[in-house]
């Protein structure tokens, strides 16, 4: 059995020109989960998986492993299971290897709760994956659209309610997936009763889809680290 870092990073990013290897606080953005990886000590493999040359040249740069992904999981509507199954098996690693998914967009995240989560799937062997997640900044129960300048309640009965009252309700924080491997070539659903979460903290979470995020990215990151 091992335990290997997956991280996956497409090239062609359309909204955020070379998004994974875009300079972020000093060093490609990429740069920051490969070395989180490395320097945890727990892999005996850190694997970067993609379908540009240029990505790979940066990984390889910063200590990672390169596998080259083949070309239909390298289009924008590709998820991210069928990419860490077939990096399982280019590699040729067991059903019961340890894997983590760990994005290449990740550079908040701090290793003692990227490591919580591998303790607490290896506490729990009946689970699926342990995966991280944050609250919601605002309650979508308290939510609407807008429809030609019209707003529809998204939940309109629980409108009387106030913030407080409501439930908290998180999303996936996008940083890592710890998971066995047989979960990941089954295509095993993540967001589903047999996975763990791994609350983050809000500070350490960010989505970096538009320029606007990853303008806030480098703000959380100079208040954390400046």
């Amino acid at each position: 059995m091992k335990t290997v870092a997956i991280i996956p990073a497409r090239g062609g990013s359309k909204r955020i020109l070379k998004k994974n290897i875009k300079e972020f606080c000093g060093k490609p953005i990429i740069a920051y989960s490969i070395e989180l990886a490395l320097k945890s000590g727990v892999f005996d493999q850190v694997v970067v998986s993609s379908d540009d040359d240029e990505i790979l040249e940066v990984a390889k740069k910063y200590g990672a492993q390169c596998l080259k992904r083949s070309q239909e999981l390298g289009r924008d509507d590709t998820p991210t299971l069928p990419v860490i199954a077939e990096a399982i098996k280019m590699l040729g690693l067991s059903e019961d290897s340890m894997i983590c998914c760990l994005y290449a967009t990740a550079p908040l995240l701090e290793e003692s709760y990227f490591l919580h989560g591998k303790m607490i799937l290896e506490k729990n062997p009946n689970k699926s994956y342990a995966f991280s997640v944050v609250e919601f900044e605002s309650s979508p129960f308290s939510g609407f659209s807008i429809q030609e300048d019209i707003i529809n309640l998204l939940f309109p009965q629980y409108q009387v309610f106030r913030s407080q009252d409501l439930d908290r309700v998180y999303h996936d924080a996008g940083a890592f997936y710890w998971g066995y491997a047989k979960s990941f070539l089954e295509q095993k659903p993540i967001f589903d009763k047999d996975s763990i979460p791994i609350v983050l903290p809000k500070l350490m979470a960010q989505d970096i889809d538009t320029i606007d995020d990853w303008n806030l990215a480098e703000i959380k990151y100079n208040l954390k680290y400046a």
